[in-house]
């Protein structure tokens, strides 16, 4: 059974905030949860399959490899839903970022791909799986922003190779952009606070065992998961619903 999060363990965060004469450090740990409520799928839906696609097809470098031009055009597709009016932050970000600006030493680790957290002001993110507007050269590693259609035939700006771009993201089998900072982070880490993640993922589903012992752990999802049992206090609930909760212990109140 969850540790819900009652009133007693929203103390425990109030006490940890107000009980300190320094700022805190706090590691928020995003993944696909948070970003559903924006219009965006989740990784893998319950079927095992990505947009119809199984991931194997779109999302490693094998795939790559044996169908560029099909994973082009699945994240190309993915691209434009992101650029699409029918998608924008929620009010999870929302609260995140203000809490982000608050006195305290705030920085979110993503696994998500899209740009919500930056469209709501955030400054401190980290996108440990790459982002889905950006690409990249798999010759001579140059990376740029992207917004339009990739295709097979482009060629590199840089090296002038054809076929050799890609999007920044990390596939299976590749191993996460900036783990050193992120480990160092985590390492200080007064409050860990995971949102909308599945637990599936290797390594940030490991993250929450990489805090100091006395770091209260927080995990906020609309259900349990594999790796519940590692954390202090639960929110089981939307990300919205729970970082407002969240936002209110931490920021000052007027």
């Amino acid at each position: 059974m969850l540790k819900q999060f009652t009133i007693f363990h929203m103390d425990i965060l109030k006490k940890k905030v107000a009980n300190t004469n320094r700022k805190l450090n706090i590691v928020f740990l995003t993944g696909a949860g948070i970003s559903a409520q924006s219009g965006i799928k989740t990784f893998r839906d319950h079927n095992g399959l990505w947009e119809n696609h199984p991931v194997e097809q779109v999302a490693t470098p094998e795939a790559f490899h044996a169908n560029p031009t099909l994973v082009q055009k699945f994240y190309n597709q993915r691209r434009a839903q992101l650029l699409s009016d029918e998608v924008s932050f929620n009010d999870g970000h929302k609260y995140m970022t203000e809490i982000e600006s608050s006195e305290h030493n705030v920085v979110i680790v993503t696994q998500n791909v899209d740009d919500l957290h930056e469209r709501s002001g955030a400054k401190n993110v980290i996108h440990m799986h790459g982002e889905l507007l950006k690409m990249k050269c798999q010759d001579c590693s140059y990376r740029n922003e992207i917004v339009e259609d990739l295709e097979v035939e482009n060629k590199c700006p840089s090296c002038g190779a054809t076929g050799s771009l890609r999007p920044d993201i990390v596939w299976f089998g590749e191993m996460p952009y900036h783990m050193n900072e992120i480990y160092e982070l985590l390492e200080e880490a007064d409050i860990f606070i995971s949102v909308g993640t599945s637990g599936h993922v290797y390594p940030a589903a490991m993250f929450v065992q990489n805090v100091p012992t006395d770091c209260l752990k927080v995990e906020v999802n609309i259900n349990e998961t594999q790796i519940s049992s590692n954390f202090d206090c639960h929110l089981v609930e939307s990300s919205s619903s729970a970082l407002k909760k969240i936002r209110d212990y931490i920021l000052p109140q007027k």
